[in-house]
């Protein structure tokens, strides 16, 4: 598979977490942890296709602040509204296997629906480098 379809298929499956995260999200008996885990999902995906579109080996890890660390690496530049993506990752593990606790009200869905929208729009045209 080429560098551009595997950036490609993996922009496809975040854009499958992102759609899920959209119709879960008024859902009241949906989780925070859930609706979080989509998001970070979601953010992992586009920041592993902009890598791959690059032909750069990504680890296989969750942690998004390695993955944004990756693509700064790249020489690529980071745009500082995106930064906030890192705090999603404790989603991917913690918030799934631990009791998230009192702080599901911080997690805000309708803004982290923006961000990655707007995120998926900054990642599209670097996912079609040929």
């Amino acid at each position: 598979m080429t560098a551009r379809k595997f950036a490609r298929k993996l922009l496809s499956k975040a854009e499958q977490d992102l759609l899920v995260l959209k119709k879960l999200q008024a859902d009241p008996d949906i989780t925070t942890e859930i609706l979080g885990f989509h998001a970070q999902q979601a953010a992992e995906k586009m920041l592993k296709a902009v890598l791959a579109a690059r032909q750069i080996r990504f680890p296989f890890t969750h942690r998004l602040t390695e993955l944004i660390d990756a693509i700064k690496n790249t020489g690529t530049p980071f745009p500082q509204e995106f930064e906030a993506l890192r705090y999603l990752t404790p989603f991917a593990v913690e918030f799934r296997y631990d009791f998230l606790g009192d702080d599901d009200e911080d997690f805000d869905a309708s803004a982290t629906i923006t961000l990655l929208e707007d995120f998926r729009e900054w990642v599209i045209p670097l996912t079609e480098i040929k």
